[in-house]
């Protein structure tokens, strides 16, 4: 790594990148940013490090999931606490079920950048740069909006630093004891049209914690029941903003970027010889990359040792994103390329991308089912494979939005107009998500009892 440096991607081609009008001030606001503090810390990276390298092992699973694209106009407590409690809810269902640590990943503080199929977009003739996030430029349909704006990395610097605060005072404060996260599955179950299938799981679970609470386990002598640990990552697109960010840790000498946990490259950014991966290569987070469905086996493990040199458990998760379609007959090759190779990575889900579709009334919609069957199809490869399905990366909210169709709610193409509130892809609402995971529990339980007998 002698000829690697936080800037050292800045020769290399780089996707994906806005163009901004005045390069004097980016330049000012990236010398700013170096000199706030960080984010998060080394050893926080290095503890999610060594949480995932359970996961590759198959001792652990991984749920990773949040907002497709944080707004700085609905910055607010609620909607943070909403969604870091139906973290906790899924994360819950799918401990008990998979009797196994469930690591927390969130897409939050600091997922404000996206990748865009077009750097124009078209109204009615006008054509203006496209949203690519609010750290880049706004939403609104404006010139004054769509011009990229270096300001904004310093709001979305301030807007992470506060979201990570209310977290870490969610985590730590009171709001994920176990049982008050139960209580909101029982209220869940007995709200949902289809209550008989998953009031099992949550009354098991229950009965569980009023075992322990008899043997006195209880919120205030176990902090295991009342805490929780939640780490951040988003997809670390903006390399300015990433770079900025990056520090030496005092104690290893190693470089870690601190605006996050874990960060990943998207599919668009992921070539071999560009920016991403030339700066990722230098970091030490855990970091992720997205897996579309045109990657072949061969470019795949060239991907991962560039990625992860030393084959180390736990450095590198594959998210696949392949859609229901295509990962039967795609992700089967792969992962026979990867365990053949004796590459140890952490295999996770992402059923998203690949389902996006376009409903008739012109809504960008995703179906319930769809992405439950490419979550099932990813379990099924993996047993066939003899390889762990380590977690699923979910874009969700814990707001009641409809912007995909289906669940046991039964979300219409009507209905999408009612609370299409995303700014970018359209998320599972609240009431998804936990059927998502109480759906998905039994295939869990059954994929890691094979995955253990082995």
């Amino acid at each position: 790594m002698s000829d690697w440096t936080p800037s050292s991607w800045r020769t290399r081609t780089i996707l994906q990148q806005p163009t901004y009008p005045d390069l004097a001030k980016l330049a000012n606001v990236e010398a700013e940013l170096k000199k706030f503090p960080p984010l998060v810390f080394a050893a926080e990276a290095r503890s999610l490090h060594q949480q995932l390298a359970k996961v590759s092992a198959g001792e652990a699973f991984l749920l990773q999931g949040g907002d497709c694209a944080e707004s700085f106009n609905d910055f607010n407590a609620p909607k943070i606490r909403d969604t870091f409690k139906t973290l906790l809810q899924m994360a819950i269902v799918l401990t008990f079920s998979g009797n196994c640590p469930i690591v927390k990943v969130a897409r939050m503080a600091g997922q404000y950048a996206k990748p865009r199929s077009e750097d124009l977009e078209t109204r009615d003739g006008v054509s203006l740069p496209t949203y690519r996030g609010d750290i880049i430029n706004g939403f609104n349909f404006t010139e004054d909006e769509r011009v990229p704006d270096p300001a904004n990395l310093i709001t979305a610097y301030h807007h992470s630093s506060s979201t990570l605060n209310l977290l870490r005072a969610f985590a730590q404060g009171g709001l994920a004891d176990l049982h008050e996260v139960n209580r909101w599955n029982l209220d869940f179950v007995a709200n949902s049209p289809v209550s008989e299938k998953y009031h099992e799981v949550a009354h098991k679970i229950q009965e569980a914690l009023s075992f322990m609470e008899v043997c006195g386990l209880t919120a205030l002598n176990t902090p295991t029941i009342r805490e929780t640990e939640l780490f951040t990552s988003h997809e670390a697109l903006l390399l300015n903003y990433e770079e900025a960010l990056t520090r030496k840790d005092t104690l290893t000498g190693l470089w870690y970027d601190c605006s996050a946990h874990m960060v990943w490259i998207g599919e668009r950014t992921r070539h071999l010889d560009h920016a991403h991966v030339e700066f990722f290569r230098g970091i030490n987070n855990p970091i992720g990359v997205k897996v579309g469905p045109t990657i072949k086996p061969d470019e795949l493990i060239k991907l991962i040792d560039a990625l992860n040199p030393l084959n180390t458990p736990g450095r590198l998760t594959l998210i696949t994103r392949m859609g229901a379609d295509k990962i039967g007959s795609v992700l089967p090759e792969l992962v026979a390329k990867v365990k053949q190779e004796g590459r140890h990575v952490v295999w996770s889900s992402d059923p998203m991308h690949g389902n996006t579709i376009k409903a008739a009334n012109g809504y960008k919609t995703r179906n319930f089912d769809s992405i439950l069957s490419e979550i099932e199809q990813f379990f099924a490869v993996h047993r066939a494979e003899s390889s762990y399905a380590g977690g699923i990366h979910l874009e969700m909210t814990g707001l009641n939005v409809t912007e995909c169709t289906g669940g046991a709610h039964i979300i219409s193409e009507s209905d999408l107009a009612q609370r299409y509130q995303t700014q970018c892809d359209p998320r599972l609402n609240q009431n998804q998500v936990l059927e998502m995971a109480f759906r998905i529990c039994d295939t869990l339980k059954t994929a890691r009892a094979d995955y253990l007998a082995q």
